[in-house]
């Protein structure tokens, strides 16, 4: 049974992972297009019109990529984790279905609609189509986020007779006080995903000397959304939603920050490894009293350690979630710091011409990525040892009749495809980032405004 737990919980780990390396883009790029339509339409500047053609085209790719393997997710929650379905679909069912039935069909049919309707609609409808594409790609997200926010902090249910949980309040369900925060700090962080991505591929003309002025378009609009986004993330959506941690869940928050005793103006370790036979953090490098400062607003403020807690309700994995939650952490800090440099560069006007700074934005691209998925696992691996907090342990959830061997099986099939579909989503990508946003023959852009970045 325990090996059966293991693989079942290895194999949708995997696929939602992989899965969530193309939502985040896609999100991200939703935003970016937008404010490229808008900006062509106020400037009456094609050059911003065909950026945005450009982003759309990887926008579709990264889109089919999401879908493709956002489906075999929903059919593990019936072959893997069965008892969990019996247990909770009457609740998340409800927020499942709107995503699907609601917000993936209105960015879906919009998004045809942008990709090929251009000409028919003119500036203002295309626009429209955009911003709708914007509004389905986000309204999923919060969908997806109501659901795993009713999972971290589970609300407006009641038990019914055969031990499971249904809905008794609608809006009770949508409006999870925390949903707010986590909704903001997780878009937000696909903001920066599509900036950074957007700004590499800036970065990449400029430093080829090819497409050399969408290049400046990129970069401009890149980083200026990246030094937006990564700002926000850690404040105040980042602070809110550990606020949210500290109050709901405290010994998630003693296990992300390695606080194994309890205490008056604990302090917050930057660096450090947890030593879990010895319930401490070797060769840590702290701030006094600022954990409490941080958590509290005061500084002599208790924050309650690991010791606080029953040894049964801690997190299963520790040290994992505490490394993660510091490589997220520590990476926002760095996304910070790297785009005020390029936006005092790009204010300066001499972002273009600084090509190490170039190089490190084009190299960047996949930290972003890595810093969102660390995020998740400091929620997920911080939930444990509860599927739904408080209600239904992660143990009670699996389906009992499903063997390690059938999800171990499953788990390679899935890796194999995956390998397969990434190398696809590679090649299609990069065959577009090198095509550029129009045909080199028709040369460098001829907008002044665009020539002054």
């Amino acid at each position: 049974m325990e090996d059966a737990f293991l693989m079942h919980r290895l194999q949708f780990a995997f696929t939602i992972m992989y899965h969530y390396l193309f939502p985040q883009l896609t999100m991200g790029l939703a935003l970016l297009i937008v404010v490229m339509k808008s900006l062509a339409l106020w400037r009456n500047d094609e050059n911003y019109n065909r950026g945005a053609r450009f982003w759309a085209k990887i926008f579709a790719i990264n889109f089919a990529m999401g879908v493709v393997t956002g489906i075999p997710m929903e059919f593990q929650f019936g072959t893997n984790w069965a008892r969990f379905s019996t247990f909770a679909g009457g609740v998340i069912g409800q927020t499942l279905a709107m995503e699907g039935v609601f917000a993936f069909f209105l960015e879906s049919s919009f998004l045809g609609l942008f990709l090929f309707g251009e000409k028919r609609l003119g500036p203002k409808l295309h626009l429209a189509a955009a911003f709708m594409v914007f509004l389905g790609s986000w309204l999923s997200g919060y969908f997806i986020i109501a659901t795993n926010a009713w999972m971290q902090h589970p609300v407006a249910y009641e038990f019914a007779a055969d031990g499971s949980v249904h809905l008794n309040d609608y809006w009770g369900l949508l409006l999870n006080p925390w949903a707010g925060w986590q909704y903001a700090h997780n878009m937000l962080g696909s903001v920066v995903t599509g900036s950074f991505v957007v700004t590499a591929v800036g970065a990449f003309y400029v430093l080829a000397r090819r497409d050399v002025e969408y290049g400046k378009l990129f970069l401009r609009v890149g980083v200026t959304a990246g030094l937006v986004g990564s700002v926000l993330v850690a404040f105040p959506t980042g602070d809110m939603q550990g606020k949210n941690v500290a109050f709901h869940q405290p010994v998630t928050l003693a296990a992300m920050e390695g606080l194994f005793e309890t205490r008056n103006g604990a302090e917050l370790i930057l660096i450090g490894q947890p030593d879990m036979k010895n319930l401490k953090i070797d060769n840590p490098l702290h701030v006094p009293k600022l954990l409490s400062f941080l958590t509290y607003n005061r500084w002599q403020a208790e924050v309650k350690g690991l010791d606080a807690f029953p040894r049964e309700d801690w997190p299963d994995n520790i040290p994992l979630l505490y490394y993660s939650y510091h490589m997220m952490v520590g990476l926002g800090t760095l996304f910070i710091a790297l785009m005020a440099a390029a936006a005092f560069l790009l204010w300066k006007r001499k972002l273009h011409t600084a090509r190490w700074l170039l190089w490190i934005l084009m190299l960047s691209f996949p930290f972003p990525y890595i810093a969102n998925t660390t995020g998740w696992m400091t929620a997920e691996l911080g939930r444990q040892p509860w599927l739904v907090y408080g209600l239904l342990r992660t143990v009670e959830g699996t389906s009992p009749t499903v063997s390690a061997g059938n999800s171990l099986f499953t788990l390679l099939g899935f890796m194999g495809m995956y390998m397969l579909l990434g190398l696809l989503f590679l090649l299609l990508v990069f065959r577009e980032v090198m095509h550029g946003p129009e045909p080199h023959d028709t040369g460098q852009l001829a907008s002044p405004a665009v020539q002054q970045g």
